[in-house]
């Protein structure tokens, strides 16, 4: 096993296990015991508490060691922190998080798109749509999921607003969510297909309201499809 399969094994692991509630908050780590548990060198087991400690999930400090933090001090938009939430227990309070947040965000990014869009993204956002209902259609989800994350990414960087673009690789984790874990149907739903190709030539064509609503439509087909899945909140 390579140093880098390695380091990341065991930073999945560790990760997986913070976001589970495995290793509660408090808790204190230290890289002789990561170590001895996963046969790795210090370099790795401190390497790999680094990157945790840089996504929020632990803070190390002298005569205390490595402790494990509140979920309120993760960063909650790092792609790999998004999946392991996805991943675990928590997978359906993090669907409902995620969904919530792209109603939020990708109407306006789609409706921003229309007005802001290069003639090469227009063009592109229309293939990718066309693509998609092809590969849809034909059962094949790899990839129609690649298609979908092009689609999705290009539309929030041509919305010209840069934060909107920071989110591409949060969307993309949540669509390789649903489908890697058994959250999307066998074929995309025609209706999806339908809405993705009437936001790509809305986009193309300039129209920003319809652009924006056929999103919004779009979206609230993705939030009926996981909602049974959402734990209810008091």
């Amino acid at each position: 096993m390579g140093v880098e399969v390695l380091h990341n094994t065991v930073l999945d692991t560790i990760g997986s296990r913070i976001t589970g509630g495995d290793l509660p908050a408090g808790h204190v780590l230290t890289l002789e015991r990561i170590g001895e548990e996963f046969h790795v060198s210090r370099t790795v087991a401190r390497e790999t508490m680094r990157i945790l400690e840089s996504m929020g999930l632990v803070t190390s400090r002298r005569r205390v060691g490595i402790t494990v933090q509140p979920s309120e001090s993760w960063n909650v938009f790092d792609p790999r922190v998004i999946w392991w939430r996805l991943s675990g227990p928590g997978r359906d309070a993090q669907l409902r998080s995620l969904t919530e947040l792209r109603i939020a965000v990708e109407p306006l990014a789609a409706g921003s798109a229309a007005r802001n869009a290069s003639a090469a993204q227009r063009e592109r956002v229309v293939e990718l749509a066309t693509a998609m209902r092809g590969e849809g259609e034909a059962g094949a989800l790899g990839e129609f999921l690649d298609l979908d994350i092009a689609f999705h990414t290009v539309l929030l960087e041509a919305s010209g607003n840069e934060m909107f673009g920071a989110l591409a690789d949060v969307v993309a984790v949540v669509l390789q969510g649903r489908t890697q874990l058994g959250l999307m149907p066998r074929t995309p739903v025609p209706e999806a297909l339908d809405l993705h190709e009437e936001v790509a030539h809305a986009v193309a064509g300039g129209r920003s309201e319809s652009a924006e609503n056929a999103m919004r439509q779009l979206l609230a087909e993705v939030r009926d499809a996981v909602v049974p899945l959402w734990p209810h909140r008091s």
